[in-house]
């Protein structure tokens, strides 16, 4: 029996060990993706969660039980690229890294999210070198946002609350920059809230006006908790057309399962797990 055919087996010494490490990450839905995605795909693997303090620990962890492949969330996507042995150019240029490949003992660190948040923005708006996109936000996830939306050749625009954030952002990747003030007179086709603001437990707050948004014909939110934040509930009543954060929560994990294993993703699949759990944690 080979490793596909061992599709129904119980987990064994054979079994192929994936996780996410993170704190906390009990309430992750990569789990219930990346399971999915092994079952569907036959694969002799599971992926499970780790909630992680000592980070570098839990690293020589991945090395000495030969874990072969690891998603990384917050805390921490930046402070792990000190213990891996490589990363590559677009994760260091982005400056953090949410893949580790586990390559005979080798860790390579990757970044998933650029990709996660390009496959939403065109499944949403179509190609991207014809679009100017707000970026709210100049964090971790706003410099994989970023890099993702100038790889496709869009103008980008940065807002953010500390200015000097915005502007070394913004440097770094050739575009313009904005103070939250200064919105009322900031055109765009698109924007993009790569921030915590409207995740739980503060889903009532948003950091653009509701008057402003009829500017945006297309609004994305990367959070997903919950589904639909004040900003896109908003941007739905202005008449704009919204994304959600699980568009990009799944593509980042088709594209990790394929750089895991080489084949391609089953992304229904992984789609229908994803919204299957939510609709059972909303009941």
């Amino acid at each position: 029996m080979n490793q596909k055919q061992k599709k129904n087996s119980i987990p064994d010494s054979s079994t192929g060990l994936y996780g996410i490490i993170g704190h906390p990450v009990a309430h992750s839905l990569s789990p219930v993706m990346h399971n999915s995605a092994f079952k569907a795909t036959g694969l002799n693997n599971v992926y499970l969660a780790f909630d992680v303090t000592d980070l570098e620990d839990a690293v020589k962890g991945i090395r000495a039980l030969g874990i072969k492949g690891v998603s990384v969330t917050v805390p921490h996507k930046e402070s792990v690229m000190k213990f891996l042995d490589e990363i590559d150019p677009v994760a260091k240029k982005i400056g953090a890294v949410n893949t580790i490949i586990n390559r005979n003992g080798r860790l390579l660190g990757t970044n998933t999210d650029w990709i996660g948040a390009v496959k939403a923005l065109e499944e949403g708006a179509g190609r991207l070198d014809t679009k100017k996109v707000l970026v709210l936000g100049a964090g971790g996830s706003a410099r994989a946002v970023v890099a993702g939306l100038t790889e496709r050749g869009a103008r980008v625009l940065i807002a953010n609350r500390t200015l000097e954030k915005a502007k070394d952002l913004a440097e770094q990747f050739d575009a313009r920059w904005y103070s939250f003030d200064e919105l009322p007179d900031v055109e765009a086709n698109i924007v993009v809230n790569t921030t915590s603001v409207g995740m739980e437990p503060n889903q009532d707050t948003s950091l653009i006006p509701a008057e402003l948004l009829p500017k945006y014909p297309i609004v994305m939110d990367i959070v997903y908790s919950p589904l639909k934040t004040k900003l896109l509930k908003e941007a739905e009543a202005a008449g704009c057309k919204t994304i959600t954060g699980l568009r990009m929560l799944l593509f980042q994990a088709v594209a990790q399962f394929e750089l895991w294993t080489g084949m391609q993703a089953p992304a229904e699949v992984m789609e229908r797990a994803l919204y299957k759990t939510l609709k059972k944690s909303n009941e």
